[in-house]
C-alpha cells in the first residue's frame, strides 16, 4: 500500500527531487508551494499557499484526510535564506524568515501531527543547516530561525512519541539550488572549507538521510538532527 507523504515547497529545487523521487517509488505526494504545480503525476496532488498561513494549511490537511484518510510521512522542506550582517537586516525581512522557516514547519508539524496521533504512526522531518552549527557571520537570521527548529525537533519529539511519531531533523552543507544562487562564491567557499568532507551537498546525501529517518525500522531513532559533510554542533 502507498505511503501518504506531504512535502512542502515541492516548486523547484530539493522539494521538486524528493516530490519525483517518491512518486516513482510508487507512492502519494501531496505538495505545496506559492506558485501552481510543477510536476505532472496521477499520484501528485498539489496546493497554492503560503506555508505560514495556518487557515490555508489546516484546510489543505483536512482536504489530504479526507481524499486518503491517513498522513504516514512529513517532510517540513519549504525555506528561504537571506544572508546580511545583522547592522544591514531590516525587520521585515526577520519576520519574513522566520514566519516561512519556523512557522511555517509549526504548523504543519502541529496539523500533520493530529491526523497522525490518530493513526498511531507517524514520520517527521524538519530541515536545519549547518550555517547554524558553524555559527556564520552574514547568516544570523538564517541560522537562528533553524537553530529554532532544531529545538522545536527536540521537544516535540518527545511530545509526540506516545503516539509513536518521530521527529527528527537534517542540516543539509549548501546545495547547488535556487536557494544559493545569491551568496558570494567566496563565502560558500570559505562555508565549504569548514567541512570535513569539502565539496557540496547533492540531492542523494539529502535522499540517503531522509530515507532513513522515515523507514519503519527507524522507530526508536526521534529527536536526532543530522548535520552533512563532517559539521559537528
Amino acid at each position: 500500500m502507498s505511503q501518504i507523504i506531504v512535502i512542502t515547497g515541492t516548486s523547484k529545487g530539493i522539494g521538486q527531487a524528493l516530490a519525483n523521487y517518491y512518486l516513482k517509488n510508487g507512492e502519494i505526494v501531496i505538495g505545496c508551494s506559492r506558485g501552481e504545480s510543477s510536476i505532472k503525476h496521477d499520484n501528485y496532488r498539489h496546493f497554492s499557499l503560503e506555508v505560514n498561513d495556518e487557515k490555508a494549511v489546516i484546510k489543505m490537511i483536512r482536504e489530504v484526510k479526507k481524499e486518503f484518510g491517513k498522513i504516514d510521512i512529513l517532510l517540513n522542506n519549504a525555506g528561504m535564506a537571506s544572508m546580511n550582517h545583522i547592522l544591514t537586516t531590516s525587520v521585515s525581512s526577520v519576520e519574513k524568515i522566520f514566519a516561512t522557516n519556523f512557522l511555517g514547519t509549526f504548523i504543519f508539524t502541529r496539523e500533520v501531527s493530529k491526523v497522525m496521533m490518530k493513526q498511531k504512526y507517524g514520520r517527521i522531518v524538519n530541515y536545519t543547516t549547518v550555517a547554524s552549527a558553524l555559527r556564520l557571520e552574514g547568516e544570523a537570521i538564517y541560522a537562528a530561525s533553524k537553530a529554532a527548529i532544531e529545538n522545536f525537533t527536540q521537544t516535540s519529539a518527545k511530545e509526540l512519541a506516545p503516539f509513536n511519531i518521530t521527529v527528527n531533523a537534517i542540516g543539509p552543507t549548501p546545495v547547488q539550488t535556487d536557494l544559493i544562487k545569491a551568496v558570494p562564491k567566496d563565502k560558500i567557499d570559505e562555508l565549504l572549507a569548514k567541512q570535513a568532507i569539502k565539496r557540496f551537498g547533492q540531492f542523494n546525501d539529502i535522499k540517503n538521510v531522509i530515507d532513513f529517518f522515515i523507514s519503519k525500522k527507524s522507530d526508536f531513532i526521534t529527536g536526532q538532527i543530522i548535520y552533512l559533510g563532517g559539521v559537528s554542533n
